[in-house]
């Protein structure tokens, strides 16, 4: 009797873990995601005109994997509070600054190779402005103003590891070359799940700014 209920315990743990695995898609789906405008498509790649936005970011050296997992937690340390929001008084009162304040969460985390470094990077909801925004008490968070680009991009599902990147960055390049396509900056990595949503699940996206004047 005893060896039946340590069983039932097993496939319970077991269904928990994957209608957690399964939900968080829907969870991520809830949160802001940046605003872009889809102008063609072929199966999982698409070229995408993405809406001025603001970002949070910082740069950080490292292995890809390592660099990534810091960035998001000097990302998220901001964005939960360690930053200040100054608000002016009218006349002759001083300014004030009121601390802790959280910013919503939205997805992707961004990871961009520039300079022997990793810049990660979260694109912060669209109420901001570069003027509202609280501002980082952190010298290693930068806030910047990202004008209208576009990007062509693969859509993939499993980890983010170096080979299953490696795998659809090399799909996405033989496409660009095939047609022609201009390039104007390298490879942007976006992941859009947190770590324990099942691999079938999970979101990634490989971005490469083009010449905005591409013939679709």
């Amino acid at each position: 009797m005893g060896k039946i209920w340590i069983i039932v315990a097993i496939v319970i743990v077991i269904v928990i873990a994957l209608l957690v695995g399964i939900m968080a898609g829907p969870i991520m789906s809830n949160v802001e995601h940046p605003e872009y405008q889809v102008t063609s498509s072929v199966g999982n790649i698409e070229i995408r005109q993405y809406n001025p936005m603001l970002i949070a970011q910082v740069d950080v050296p490292g292995e890809r994997k390592d660099a990534i997992n810091q960035g998001f937690r000097l990302l998220a340390d901001y964005i939960f509070g360690n930053n200040t929001v100054e608000k002016k008084i009218k006349m002759t009162a001083p300014v004030q600054q009121q601390s802790n304040t959280k910013i919503a969460m939205t997805a992707p985390v961004q990871q961009q190779e520039s300079n022997g470094s990793w810049q990660i990077s979260f694109v912060m909801p669209s109420e901001y402005t570069m003027d509202s925004l609280p501002k980082p008490n952190s010298k290693t968070v930068s806030i910047k103003e990202i004008p209208e680009q576009t990007y062509i991009v693969i859509t993939f599902s499993g980890v983010n590891s170096n080979d299953n990147i490696a795998k659809h960055e090399k799909q996405l390049l033989k496409y660009i070359s095939k047609h022609h396509i201009e390039t104007i900056a390298v490879p942007k990595y976006a992941f859009y799940n947190p770590p324990w949503t099942l691999p079938l699940m999970r979101r990634n996206e490989i971005m490469i700014e083009i010449n905005k004047n591409h013939n679709n």
